[in-house]
């Protein structure tokens, strides 16, 4: 049996010929393709074009150089890693890579034991021809993780629209707000789904029901009285028992769903919060003082810091730090968490967002919705 190491890229064993070929590439591997001058914002574009969690950088013959993986990428913006700075530093130039012919067991034999999801295919001259995933190679199993949508806001901020319908009916692209997450969640696997509910809750009931028109369990958790973005939770501790997802009623994001929910247990984390790099720019130049002392000049310099993008991954221990009929919003309950010396942990966003809060968002979500 072949044993594939991790190498120095190019490197690999030759199979025996009795191998068949796992004859399950994904054809939209040239999408990961990236040369190796490009920027960090070049690669965060190709991640999201390819949407395959790699890009694959090469050089100027075409040889594979390096790979960076969504995981690279998200680290490197946390540790303030600039857009427009070059991808050097995050390129990763050893990997697993595997040759055409190899087995399509053995390969997913590597990725498990490997906690991997990608493996780029060379030839002997080194160039990339093709990638396996462990999507196309494995069977999509379905999820036993719930994912809980908040949608019991009244949405004051999007009046008129919302005079009569309640936020998470509002129609964008031909289908309400709530079923563009729903058909995104249901596509990763999720089919357990739990959606709690006040204003105008008979509205979004009647038009969801119990979920079978999308061959799916939807349950609703009604607030009797409005309890913030966390409260509606504590109804839910006698009914889950596994890590679950959890997102505002108006959020709609390119990001995977079930690889927030992977990043979360692999990290064991017992809350994680989905978080936007938020960047504003000072219209003034600043001066910096030690007393009256002028010691630096920043010509408009540029703050960068991290957002609540509303969606996050909880452990069941999350239900211990709510109250029934509690009003608790999400970063309250996870401040409860940090305190008590459970792990709270950030999942860094690049993908495209958009929190439908105002009327601007709404017109805008349309587009969104088209680009998607």
């Amino acid at each position: 049996m072949t044993v594939v190491k991790k190498v120095a890229l190019g490197a690999w064993t030759q199979p025996n010929k009795s191998q068949a070929k796992a004859g399950l590439l994904d054809n939209n591997w040239k999408k990961t393709l990236l040369p190796i001058k490009s920027t960090v914002q070049e690669a965060i574009t190709r991640l999201d074009q390819a949407a395959m969690q790699i890009v694959m950088v090469i050089n100027e013959k075409n040889e594979l150089y390096g790979t960076i993986t969504d995981g690279d990428i998200r680290r490197g913006l946390l540790n303030g890693l600039k857009l427009d700075g070059p991808i050097e530093g995050v390129i990763q130039r050893e990997a697993f890579v595997v040759p055409e012919s190899m087995d399509k067991e053995i390969i997913l034999k590597i990725m498990s034991a490997n906690s991997i999801r990608q493996i780029p295919i060379i030839n002997n001259k080194r160039k990339v021809v093709g990638l396996h995933t462990w999507e196309n190679l494995a069977v999509k199993a379905e999820l036993s993780n719930p994912m809980i949508i908040m949608a019991g806001g009244k949405g004051k901020r999007l009046h008129p629209f919302t005079e009569k319908c309640p936020k998470p009916l509002l129609s964008v692209y031909g289908k309400p707000i709530m079923e563009h997450i729903l058909i995104q969640a249901i596509s990763e696997g999720f089919s357990s789904f739990f959606v709690s509910v006040n204003y105008l809750s008979e509205m979004i009931k009647k038009y969801f029901g119990n979920g079978e028109k999308w061959g799916v369990k939807i349950k609703y958790i009604h607030e009797e009285q409005p309890l913030g973005t966390a409260g509606a939770l504590c109804y839910l501790k006698k009914n889950i028992n596994v890590p679950f997802v959890v997102t505002n009623g108006d959020v709609l994001t390119h990001m995977r769903y079930s690889e927030f929910l992977d990043f979360h247990i692999q990290h064991h984390a017992d809350a994680t919060m989905a978080v936007r790099t938020y960047e504003w720019q000072n219209p003034f130049g600043v001066v910096n003082m030690d007393g009256l002392d002028i010691i630096s000049f920043e010509e408009k310099p540029i703050d960068k810091s991290h957002v609540n993008a509303g969606i996050y991954v909880l452990d069941p221990v999350a239900f211990d730090y709510l109250k029934q009929n509690e009003k608790c919003d999400m970063p309250f309950l996870f401040e409860r968490i940090r305190k008590s010396g459970n792990r709270t942990v950030a999942y860094p966003m690049h993908e495209p967002w958009i929190d439908i809060g105002r009327p601007d968002d709404f017109k805008n979500a349309e587009n969104f919705i088209k680009k998607s």
